[in-house]
């Protein structure tokens, strides 16, 4: 019988050529275990999913409780349901008027498709607007309107009608115009290597896009949920875009999206044409029972009060002369290095000698990516620490 190894290998697709192929049998907290028992500390959250740590009791339950009542009954928004309904209730009392009316998806990327399409159907217009070095799905209309052209030339012809400006530079704000549907950023920047909005920058951009009547798209993929210290990393700049965008730490671990807009724009999908948007598995009963407990836990649990204790252990933490930087927005970090050719082993020794996960950035290549669940204790944090540091001064001792 062949090992699940070598059924990964012979028949799951592949996105690289060099997997990390290291099994996993189950995970808990902030720790993953392989067959053997060896305890791997994710560092990254699934790649910030697992804001409150893997299986957290509360989300489990919240899963359990609904298997026992139905799982798939229709597609979206024809059955009322309760857990959707619930949630978007949720989610809208975290937010500021008018973002009341929420759509749920599958995924981030799914997310952020119906974002593009409400922005067109509602200004009529075609022109989009985002950031270079930004990352929004790897979609058609996602990957247009992501910001590396390394990243997306293979796979033309994408959306017309996109351009791209320089994330923090004023100067670029021209770019929007009477022509433009949407200006779409990342509020923090992910894959760039977390880049933090310069003091006023989203405000111009916000004062901007009401000027010239282009709706503001922000995208809380990566850092909303509580990932930089509030519910939503917008809250911490002074404006409220026209769409939001969440999907990753949303879900406790189980796969949803949303974009959520006022009642006035979310409206256009009912007619021309009826149905305007479409989607059959999302909302799922099972997926938004386990986003309403992992909102309620980060309540509950009043996890936002220590991201910005437990990032300033972090930083304080990571000290030697092979770091350049640290940047950081909340528990979204980065800990930037020479080169690639520097960092790539040290993810490598941290994970086959030190027993913990982490990872670079898409497009910032010789930075580490830092984003621990919100619940990491202080204990958990020491332990990373020091086993970073014990990878890096293998990795870097001439």
């Amino acid at each position: 019988m062949l090992t699940p190894r070598q059924l990964f290998l012979r028949h799951q697709a592949q996105t690289s050529g060099f997997p990390l192929l290291v099994e996993i049998e189950r995970a808990e907290g902030v720790f993953m275990y392989t067959p053997e028992g060896r305890p791997i500390l994710d560092l990254i959250s699934g790649i910030g999913v697992s804001n409150v740590g893997h299986r957290h009791p509360k989300v489990l339950q919240a899963i359990h409780d609904q298997l026992d009542k139905y799982l798939h009954l229709m597609v979206y928004g024809e059955l009322v349901q309760a857990p959707p309904a619930r949630l978007a209730h949720a989610l809208a009392a975290t937010l500021p008027a008018p973002l009341d009316t929420v759509y749920f998806t599958n995924s981030g990327a799914e997310a952020i498709e119906g974002a593009l399409k409400l922005a067109k159907r509602h200004t009529g217009r075609t022109g989009l607007v985002s950031a270079y070095n930004s990352y929004h799905g790897s979609t058609h209309g996602a990957l247009s309107i992501t910001g590396s052209e390394g990243f997306k030339n293979s796979y033309r012809p994408l959306l017309p009608d996109v351009s791209h400006l320089r994330y923090n530079e004023r100067a670029d704000l021209g770019l929007i115009t009477e022509h433009t549907a949407a200006v779409i950023l990342e509020t923090v920047q992910g894959e760039a290597g977390v880049r933090v909005p310069a003091p006023g920058y989203l405000t111009a951009v916000r004062q901007r896009c009401t000027e010239v009547g282009a709706l503001l798209i922000l995208d809380e993929i990566q850092c909303g949920f509580g990932r930089t210290g509030t519910q939503w990393a917008f809250e911490q700049f002074g404006i409220v875009p026209d769409i939001l965008v969440c999907a990753k730490g949303m879900g406790g671990g189980m796969p949803i999206g949303a974009f959520i807009s006022s009642p006035e724009i979310m409206v256009g999908f009912q007619t021309n044409p009826i149905l305007g948007h479409c989607t059959t598995f999302g909302g799922h009963p099972v997926s938004c029972a386990a986003a309403l407990a992992t909102l309620q836990v980060i309540q509950e649990e009043n996890l936002l009060a220590h991201v910005a204790t437990k990032a300033a252990r972090i930083r304080a933490g990571l000290q030697h002369p092979a770091i350049r930087e640290v940047r950081n927005c909340g528990l979204l970090m980065a800990v930037e290095f020479e080169s690639f050719e520097v960092l790539k082993p040290i993810i490598d020794q941290a994970l086959a000698h030190e027993n913990i996960l982490t990872d670079w950035f898409l497009f910032c290549d010789n930075s580490l990516r830092i984003a621990p669940p919100l619940t990491i204790t202080e204990a958990e944090i020491d332990q990373a620490l020091a086993g970073l540091l014990r990878a890096i001064d293998h990795e870097t001792a001439s």
